[in-house]
Order: structure tokens, then sequence, then C-alpha cells
């Protein structure tokens, strides 16, 4: 009697072995585990990859998600701490690092996190080196200038997750405000991933009604309602979650399962995410910074052209220094 496999199917044709939707996510704290459950339960992803140095903790919550896969849609979910697997990946999501700490700003994290970034974007680009790389570990902005120059990619194939999430934490204060879904109430935070950030107040609206026309004083000091405070919840956000439960996860890793969707299924929808801004708004600097992006499946394909008042320009352009100010005495 022939083997258990060889009784129960009849073979028709040569299995066809396929990348599809591979995705990497490299690191399994709870940013990359947010990350990798999220793309799972949404269907992203055909293959997913864990990579981390930590092979214990890497191998326990690869089974842990296989144990569920009988409840999603069919994917594969593999793990090592060989980047070998990530072969012919399309997407690597890179999350690894060191943690951000209770008061500690992203920028603090610099060349911590750009030591490691040496051990992990030329082993991804060596298997994967048609992959779009998403970077997501702190301070996002700077460690996808790092990540671009060590990979050699082209600058619309290398994107760091940035303001996508400020601006969902904005949206979601407005909607508290006006008791509206947050998916009805617009506004962008673009600039840097961090304090410096800029909220384009001139463009928040509702169903195309622009706040600024009802109150023209919105967001500015001269507001009486206030309307800055809710900038400055949105910066004070991450701090104040990391605070509460020791770091954020589930809002970023849903933020990077949009992002993701967006570059796999070809989607060319619009993203606050970070992107080489030389040449944009009048920067002249190699830096990465968030602005309205139209991602599809070849990463950037366009950025959209923000009309911004000159207050916002001065701001946006303070967030340019301040990041090539700080690139400046990294040793990549």
């Amino acid at each position: 009697m022939g083997s258990t496999d060889e009784t129960l199917f009849s073979q028709v044709a040569d299995p066809v072995t396929s990348s599809g939707n591979k995705v990497t996510v490299v690191g399994v704290g709870q940013v990359g585990m947010a990350c990798a459950f999220s793309i799972l339960t949404q269907n992203i992803a055909s293959e997913l990859v864990l990579v981390d140095v930590v092979a214990d903790k890497l191998k326990g919550e690869m089974m842990d998600l296989q144990h569920g896969l009988t409840f999603m849609k069919h994917a594969k979910v593999n793990a090592s701490t060989d980047y070998a697997a990530t072969a012919n990946s399309r997407l690597c999501i890179v999350t690894a690092g060191a943690r951000q700490k209770e008061g500690e700003s992203r920028l603090d994290l610099v060349q911590r996190n750009t030591d490691i970034f040496k051990g992990i974007i030329p082993q991804l680009v060596k298997y994967s080196p048609n992959t779009i790389l998403l970077i997501v570990s702190n301070p996002v902005d700077i460690l996808t200038y790092v990540a671009w120059k060590l990979s050699g990619l082209q600058k619309n194939r290398v994107i760091g997750s940035g303001t996508n999430l400020d601006s969902s934490r904005l949206r979601f204060l407005m909607s508290q405000r006006l008791n509206l879904s947050p998916t009805n109430c617009h506004g962008w935070i673009i600039g840097e991933h961090g304090d410096s950030s800029v909220a384009v107040w001139s463009g928040v609206n509702v169903a195309g009604v622009r706040l600024r026309d009802i109150n023209p004083a919105l967001g500015s000091g001269n507001d009486k309602e206030n309307w800055e405070d809710m900038h400055r919840q949105v910066v004070q956000s991450a701090y104040e979650v990391i605070k509460l439960k020791g770091y954020t996860s589930w809002a970023i890793g849903l933020s990077v399962a949009a992002l993701a969707q967006s570059i796999l299924r070809n989607g060319f929808n619009v993203h606050a995410v970070s992107t080489l801004v030389n040449g944009q708004h009048g920067i002249d600097k190699d830096v990465f910074l968030s602005l309205p992006c139209v991602l599809s499946e070849n990463g950037v394909t366009h950025i959209v052209k923000q009309p911004l008042t000159d207050e916002e320009k001065k701001m946006l352009h303070k967030s340019a220094d301040l990041i090539a100010e700080v690139q400046s005495r990294l040793i990549i």
C-alpha cells in the first residue's frame, strides 16, 4: 500500500511554486507581531516569513500563528534566523531595533538602530533584489534614509511608515470632537513622524467642507476653539501609550497592513508615508519625510502636491533641517 498522500490524491499536474504575495517581517517584538497578525487576518499575504535573532521566541510566534491558520484564508507562515528564508519577498517590513523607552525621543534611538540595520538591510536585498522595503523601526524617517543608503534600491522602493498613523490619530480625535466616523474626517499630518510633525490645518475637511472656511483661525495660536491641542495630543499619544502599557503595537500594525495592502494589491491609494523629499516644497536636502504618496506595486509612484500655507511650509522645512542635522552625525 502506498503512502497516505499517494492514496489520498490523484496528481493531475506538477506542483507550481510561486512567491505570490510573499511578505517578510523582520523583528518579532510587539510591533512586528501586530504587523504580522494584521496582514494575516486581512488576507493580504499568501506567505509570511518572520525573521529575528531570538530563535526560541521566533519559533514560538511562528507556531502560535500556524495553529490559527485554520481560521483564516490559506497562507503559509514560516520563520527563520537565516535570511535565505526571505528569498523572493515582494515586501520586506522592518520592525527590528531597540525599543523606545519612556521619556526617550525617537531621535535618541538613531545610532543604535542604524547599527542594527547594517546587519539586516543588505541581507534582505541579497535574497530579494526586487523587493520593496517598508521601514517601521524608529526614528523611522532617518532609518528609512539609512535603509535607502544600505540597500542600493531606487528611492520609490524604500518607504517609511511615517505619519500614516499620526494622520489616523488626528482623524480619530476629529471624529471624537465632531461625533463622526474617522473615515469621514479628512486631515493630514506630514513631515517627521515625531515631535516636529506638521498638521496641515489648511486642508482639514469633512465632505469637502474646509473647517478653516468656518473658523479661519483653526489650528493657529489665535484659535479660540483650541484645535491645535489636537495636534499636540497626536504628538504625545505614542508617549502616553508607552507610559501606560510599555509599547505601542495595534494601531501601527493596522497602519502597516493598510500600506502593505496598497502595495501588494496595486491599490494606488494615497497614504502619508516617509519618502525622499528633495525637490518637494522647496526642500533641497536628501531627507525622508512624510507627504501624501500614491502607493502601488512599484512603491511610491507619485507625491501629491498639497497646497501648503507659508507657515506650514516653514514648519516642514524646520522638520527637514532637524532630520538633516541628525543624519549628518550618523555613521552608516
